[in-house]
């Protein structure tokens, strides 16, 4: 039997819980209302974006997927022996595995959520399957510094890994945010490697974000039920109901929770008023071109180590070093 390690906590339930309290009631005040989307992300939510990958029409996890398995050998010779993986906003580890079986002699492996519920089961059920490996959850938010555990910190290098395109859920300057706290955590000579959606055509994005199993608009509506379970809400789902569609000036997909009719929801004691078609912005989904990351990424000091894309470019992985990276391991 292996022995599981308690998660390292950076951040105490109860400051998690005010945290979502102060920034829903705060989001909810502002015009227009959003929430952000970091709190789709409850146990229930994370289940729910896992069928929302399994969708016919949602491409970019099983496009990303076949990246990395063709990918896998080229992308791992990025990660120096003994190096500590680091994957931020880990969710499942079905991504992180095809690295993990690419490079056999990590050290470590870091899986950073906010969710510990997901976090902590997704490390149970890797260990078994990587016995030599240190698998080390961080229960942590991914757009503030945090500490790594002892064992990366000690480790030769560190590599990043941000599958998914979540750096498209934010704002281009939070991107940039994001892309300098990855570097000061992950340290001098790191190497991140990012997933991100392209630029296609607007039926494909629409298509993607409004599946036909309704599951998305599932996930969206979970959000405000979590609400209800945790800030003591009132919101009655059916008077919601899930909108997503692409904003070509800005380059991404919006989703939004509609109101149906005119009405009011207390949450946290508060009172919100709703007018019909009135909207909660729930999410933002940013799609790039190949230089526009690259761009965003050289301005904030990583340098461009690597990009591949599948045949329709849908999708891409793109990886970046910092001055001082270790040299790429030359091809066995």
């Amino acid at each position: 039997m292996v022995a599981l390690a308690r998660s390292q906590v950076v951040m105490p339930q109860g400051a998690e819980a005010s945290d979502f309290e102060a920034d829903v009631l705060a989001g909810l005040s502002a015009t227009p209302k959003r929430l952000a989307a970091k709190y789709f992300y409850d146990g229930v939510g994370s289940k729910l974006f896992e069928r929302i990958t399994e969708v016919p029409e949602y491409y970019p996890t099983r496009t990303e997927m076949k990246i990395l398995r063709d990918n896998a050998a080229e992308i791992a010779r990025l990660i120096p022996p003994g190096a500590a993986l680091v994957e931020f906003g880990a969710g499942s580890s079905k991504k992180a595995r095809i690295l993990l079986r690419a490079a056999p002699a990590l050290a470590a492996y870091v899986p950073v959520d906010i969710c510990r519920e997901m976090v902590e089961q997704e490390a149970a059920e890797l260990r078994p399957d990587f016995p030599r490996l240190k698998v080390l959850p961080v229960v942590a938010d991914i757009c503030f510094p945090f500490e790594l555990p002892g064992e990366a910190k000690a480790a030769p290098a560190r590599v990043g890994f941000f599958p998914g395109s979540t750096i498209g859920n934010f704002e281009p300057h939070e991107a940039a945010a994001f892309l300098r706290n990855a570097a000061e955590i992950l340290g001098p000579g790191a190497t991140l490697i990012v997933g991100a959606d392209l630029i296609k055509a607007v039926d494909i994005l629409n298509a993607a974000y409004n599946d036909k199993a309704g599951i998305t608009a599932a996930f969206n509506l979970n959000l405000l039920t979590r609400i209800n379970r945790e800030l003591h809400g009132t919101f009655k789902l059916d008077s919601f109901e899930h909108h997503a569609f692409y904003n070509r000036g800005r380059n991404r997909i919006e989703m939004h929770l509609a109101s149906l009719k005119r009405q009011k929801v207390k949450v946290a004691g508060a009172c919100f008023d709703f007018r019909a078609g009135e909207t909660i912005h729930t999410e933002n989904s940013y799609k790039y071109s190949v230089e526009s990351l690259g761009g965003l990424a050289r301005g904030v000091g990583w340098l461009p180590a690597g990009v591949w894309t599948d045949p329709d470019k849908y999708f891409s992985i793109q990886a970046f070093r910092l001055t001082g990276a270790p040299p790429v391991r030359p091809a066995e």
